[in-house]
């Protein structure tokens, strides 16, 4: 039985991971980290802070918190080698780079912008198109209580569309709108003439849409999750592989 630490537990996102991991035969749910008094414990304890806890009662600490108690959570299961999923977004590549240089024996990290399974279809089959379209942009929705735009989603859909780009020569024709009445109507430019339209409403959760245009034709690709259990699935297989798996993983892709 692997013993399961969610930080961030008396959240939403932190409940809806607890409860998809007690709701299976292997996973066990240890401890919710959270300042606040979680609504359920689903078979664990409350604790402040992950040094409550003993090291030899977490196997995978998964944390869907604030980057700066994300960072806290990954140094303490590298110090103690115990392995870490993380939903949390915002590392700078310095940060990616001096995490994977200090993991040591067998302890696994993933960190992924979603842990949604079909978002993470869309963006293979965006990859799969991107060199045969002239033109791309990007339509994320979500609920009106989040604060960060674009979404991490949005903008690592975004790189995977514009490396594959990249890589197969397309060259982005120029801008055509020259003059905008109201600024950034057209959007965020990621790059490689690639806009990102952020859209926040109440009753959304997560949406996304990739928007491909060529001559004579259109591709639309688009991923709803309609409810956060979607999300739950992802963390329980990412929980299950990331003990196998050491090192470094971004992306719930490698683990498909």
């Amino acid at each position: 039985m692997t013993n399961v630490v969610v930080v961030g537990g008396a959240g939403r996102m932190g409940q809806t991971v607890a409860r998809a991991i007690s709701e299976t035969d292997d996973l066990r749910v240890s401890a919710l980290v959270d300042p606040h008094v979680p609504a359920e414990l689903f078979g664990g304890v409350h604790a402040l802070t992950l040094n409550d806890l003993s090291p030899d009662d977490v196997d995978v600490v998964v944390d869907f918190s604030t980057l700066d108690v994300a960072r806290e959570s990954i140094l303490w299961s590298l110090r103690h080698q115990r392995h870490a999923v993380v939903g949390t977004t915002g590392f700078s590549p310095a940060e990616l780079a001096e995490m994977e240089a200090g993991i040591r024996g067998n302890s696994g990290v993933v960190i992924a912008a979603n842990f949604a399974v079909g978002a993470v279809l869309l963006q293979r089959f965006a990859k799969l198109a991107a060199p045969f379209f002239t033109r791309v942009e990007l339509i994320e929705y979500h609920h009106d209580k989040k604060i960060d735009a674009p979404s991490g989603t949005a903008l690592e859909t975004a790189r995977v569309i514009r490396e594959a780009r990249t890589e197969a020569g397309v060259v982005t024709p120029a801008e055509p709108t020259t003059h905008e009445t109201i600024p950034n109507s057209r959007g965020a430019e990621y790059g490689d003439g690639i806009n990102i339209h952020a859209v926040r409403l109440p009753g959304l959760v997560a949406h996304q849409e990739v928007l491909f245009g060529r001559e004579g034709e259109g591709l639309t690709i688009r991923h709803d999750a309609f409810d956060r259990s979607s999300f739950g699935a992802g963390v329980v297989l990412a929980v299950r592989k990331v003990q196998g798996k050491p090192g470094l993983t971004i992306g719930l892709d490698p683990l498909l």
